[in-house]
């Protein structure tokens, strides 16, 4: 955990989608965005309580609502809201809400993403329904969101950060993922372009592109030695990723110190991937 003495956010209003799961990357997101100083609003996706991971059930987690009792007990604002990032209508929405609530957003962070499931297989053996669904949830959700709150942003004058979550799968195109590699693919090319169109309104547009980062999405992979080993061949550092480590950098990209840096897809992954 960093510590932030100077709240480099103070009075920023922040989102963070995808926020709800106990073992994520949305969530150490959300929480150190209020250690800086920020009111944040965490959208899940209404995860039903007979669907979290058995370690959630035990906990008593409570999804989005859990983390918003979390960035309260840093001493700021919170509201979780249970929206779809897949529908623009719902995307509209929220950005209503995010504004009827803190009067302005100031930080956007595209972090909710399909499920790892039935796209991981070769292409002639992939469901249309399932490349669809990866696609509208990873690609056309970051797309609707960037879209309605960079809209917002324009319109208050005063700049932003968006910060899109990809993953080095958009450069590694490993095979038997080509519906999750093509979105995030897709997310680096419109991170790029977008950037070019806002930069003028003082609107920062980035993504991270994630290595191995030790979560729940990641529990259909047996811990153990054989992971352990995976680790160790593949990531120089040595061992896998935070949401800490990623939470670092949206902080850094959302405030002053990266006031300077847009259009960038950055390798957030030990060392894994040395490559634009």
């Amino acid at each position: 955990m960093t510590q932030w003495p100077d709240q480099p956010l103070l009075g920023k209003v922040a989102v963070v989608t995808g926020a709800g799961r106990m073992r994520s990357i949305g969530r150490p997101i959300a929480v150190e965005l209020a250690r800086a100083g920020c009111d944040v609003v965490v959208t899940g996706s209404g995860r039903p309580p007979e669907a979290y991971p058995a370690d959630e059930q035990a906990a008593g987690w409570r999804d989005i609502t859990s983390v918003a009792e979390e960035i309260e007990a840093c001493g700021r604002r919170a509201r979780a809201v249970v929206s779809d990032v897949a529908d623009p209508d719902a995307v509209d929405r929220l950005v209503e809400e995010v504004v009827g609530t803190f009067g302005r957003v100031d930080v956007v962070v595209n972090n909710a993403g399909a499920a790892r499931g039935a796209d991981r297989v070769p292409v002639v053996d992939l469901d249309l329904d399932v490349w669809r669904h990866v696609i509208d949830v990873n690609l056309h959700g970051t797309f609707f969101m960037s879209r309605a709150f960079a809209r917002r942003m324009i319109a208050q004058g005063s700049g932003g950060s968006i910060v899109n979550i990809s993953s080095i799968a958009g450069k590694l195109f490993a095979a038997n993922t080509a519906a999750y590699s093509a979105s995030k693919a897709g997310i680096q090319a419109l991170t790029g372009s977008m950037a070019r169109e806002v930069a003028p309104h003082g609107i920062r547009v980035n993504a991270l592109c994630v290595g191995i980062v030790d979560t729940s999405r990641l529990d259909d992979i047996p811990r153990g030695p054989a992971f352990d080993e995976t680790i160790r061949r593949n990531v120089p550092l040595g061992r896998p990723g935070t949401g800490e480590d990623i939470a670092n950098m949206v902080i850094f990209l959302s405030g002053d110190a990266g006031a300077w840096v847009t259009g960038q897809s950055y390798n957030i992954d030990g060392g894994q991937v040395v490559a634009h």
